[in-house]
């Protein structure tokens, strides 16, 4: 065993990274007994990715549904998982564990810890023609928490995507998104009621410029970072890890680079690598990841390069599914830091996302996860679906938000940056022939694609693609329109075009981990004192079943690493 003169500081459990996984796990640790923990984050900011997130969980029978009235059971959650989801990708103590300790998981935070989440009613799971699938009640998202309770800490919180706040400054939650952004029955009340609460807020206006109430993602976290500080649990910024140190088959601790300046430190009973995936070191992307791939199309935090994969894979860690990633299609808009998702938008009845050739290659209501894959999986030299742009009429941009773009009532044309058009991400033409030629897409390709939607919008039915005919797809639809609420005509000049990339919100693979957390050996041993969670880890549901798959297993894997490395009993 390495000396103790050898570390600079000395702690039980070190956490690496600072997301909902990371806290979770600090926490959990600290209330089951160990109170001696240290969170290290790469960034000047905390919250990595979760807090960049919509912040939901998807935990079946959780008690927010529960209370609800929704009825569930871990045999309907599994029968609808083992569905999508082999026993080669994902071993049955695997997803046993997850269904069985989610729940129990989200007790521990609720009866110990600020964390407060409230049960999605409405928001489907992604394949609800599946037997066991629900469609509500299994995604949780936070409640909305004031950022004074965080003190001067609020100012170092990572801020939910830009894309999910009103005027890039009021944050608001899930329902109100789809309630704002397709402009349902309603919205017009909701934006008011929002506005008139931030600016009337004349204390905290003199503050800053954000709205004091958090929501979504940077809620999950900042309720989380709230309750560390009520335990005086240390989170260390500026903090990146450089290596994890190993003597005799055990993990002893980690060194890293703290504002400048190596240190090393001891952990003597674990540490949890909670550090994100590989999706902005563009060397790993193209190693692993289909093809086309570029990390700036990634709506992931900037921070995740790969540092503790890396390290796992120089430990021996057995990896797997290195080569997927949780695919979204992505708008980089000029100027902007940070991609955009494109979840709701393309939903909406009135537009078509369609490839050079003109054509539309998926439905572009289903999930967005399998939406990406369907690209991966036609994409083709000879027929590429990259770029991809998604093509709208005057009525569409008069009714719907389209990423930057708000309605055209409340951003004329006029008042759309000339750069959009100038750096190739926006077009606008009078004709179908016309806008296809400034896209470079084929053009009587785009003009039979738009005579054959326009035709489906009629008839309510899509015999490509089949639009419209999921619970699903109908969330992000639009209730006014009929007969499909998914399909709506591309008829009124002029026409549209915004890019539309294959991005992701993080990597997929990582180190194989048992039912504990703990890090498995390529030749099937334990790796002592190391555990992984979240996207450094393999994951336990790479369909993506429904909203917060990536959160759920996060948060519930670093609770069983806790009672792992503590011998707590629930």
């Amino acid at each position: 065993m390495a000396a103790k003169q050898q570390w600079d500081y000395s702690f039980d459990v070190v956490v690496v990274g600072s997301g909902n996984g990371g806290m979770t796990a600090a926490l959990c640790s600290y209330e089951m007994g160990v109170k001696d923990v240290l969170v290290i984050e790469k960034s000047d900011l905390y919250g990595g990715t979760s807090s960049i997130s919509g912040g939901g969980v998807w935990i079946p029978c959780n008690r927010y549904a529960d209370a609800a009235g929704a009825e569930d059971s871990v045999d309907n959650a599994k029968t609808y998982l083992r569905q999508l989801i082999t026993e080669e990708e994902v071993p049955e103590h695997q997803l046993d564990a997850y269904l069985e300790n989610g729940p129990k998981m989200v007790d521990f935070l609720h009866q110990r810890t600020r964390s407060r989440y409230v049960t999605l009613e409405h928001y489907p799971d992604y394949y609800t023609n599946l037997e066991g699938a629900m469609h509500g009640h299994r995604s949780m998202e936070p409640e909305t928490f004031n950022a004074d309770e965080l003190g001067d800490e609020w100012r170092r919180l990572r801020r939910t995507h830009p894309m999910m706040h009103l005027a890039g400054v009021i944050g608001f939650t899930q329902v109100e998104a789809a309630l704002l952004i397709g402009q349902q029955p309603g919205w017009w009340k909701t934006a008011v009621k929002l506005v008139l609460d931030y600016v009337m807020d004349i204390p905290w206006r003199l503050k800053d410029k954000f709205h004091r109430r958090l929501a979504t993602g940077c809620a999950g976290v900042a309720r989380l970072r709230a309750s560390m500080q009520d335990r005086d649990i240390p989170l260390w910024l500026n903090t990146a890890m450089t290596k994890v140190v190993d003597s005799r088959g055990k993990v002893r601790g980690v060194e890293v680079i703290r504002n400048g300046r190596p240190v090393r430190i001891q952990a003597r009973k674990a540490v949890i690598l909670a550090a994100g995936g590989f999706e902005h070191n563009q060397e790993m992307r193209e190693q692993y990841l289909p093809q086309p791939t570029d990390h700036s199309w990634s709506a992931g935090t900037k921070d995740n390069t790969g540092d503790a994969i890396r390290e796992g894979i120089r430990l021996g860690a057995k990896m797997h599914r290195m080569n997927e990633a949780w695919w979204c299609n992505t708008i980089s808009v000029p100027g902007e830091e940070i991609p955009r998702l494109s979840i709701m938008e393309k939903s909406y009845p009135g537009s078509i996302v369609v490839n050079p050739a003109g054509e539309r290659f998926s439905n572009e209501s289903q999930n967005y996860m399998a939406f990406q894959q369907e690209t991966f999986e036609k994409h083709t030299e000879e027929n590429p679906c990259n770029p991809s742009w998604q093509i709208f009429d005057a009525n569409f941009r008069a009714t719907y938000f389209v990423g930057p773009l708000y309605n055209s009532k409340f951003l004329p044309d006029w008042a759309v940056p000339k750069r959009y058009e100038e750096e190739g991400f926006f077009a606008k033409a009078e004709t179908i022939s016309e806008l296809a030629r400034k896209i470079s897409v084929d053009v009587a390709g785009l003009e039979d694609t738009v005579r054959k939607m326009n035709g489906y919008a009629r008839n309510g039915e899509d015999p490509d693609c089949h639009r419209g005919e999921s619970a699903y797809d109908r969330y992000y639809g639009d209730p006014r329109v009929t007969p499909n609420p998914c399909l709506g005509p591309v008829d009124k000049p002029p026409y549209y075009a915004m890019k539309v990339d294959p991005g992701d919100f993080g990597t997929q693979g990582g180190m194989v981990t048992n039912a504990d957390a703990q890090v498995m050996h390529e030749d099937g041993h334990v790796i002592e004192g190391l555990y992984a969670i979240g996207n450094c880890s393999a994951p336990t549901l790479p369909c993506y079943p429904g909203p917060g798959s990536t959160l759920g297993p996060a948060m519930t894997f670093a609770y069983q690493a806790a009672k792992s490395i503590t011998g707590f009993r629930d």
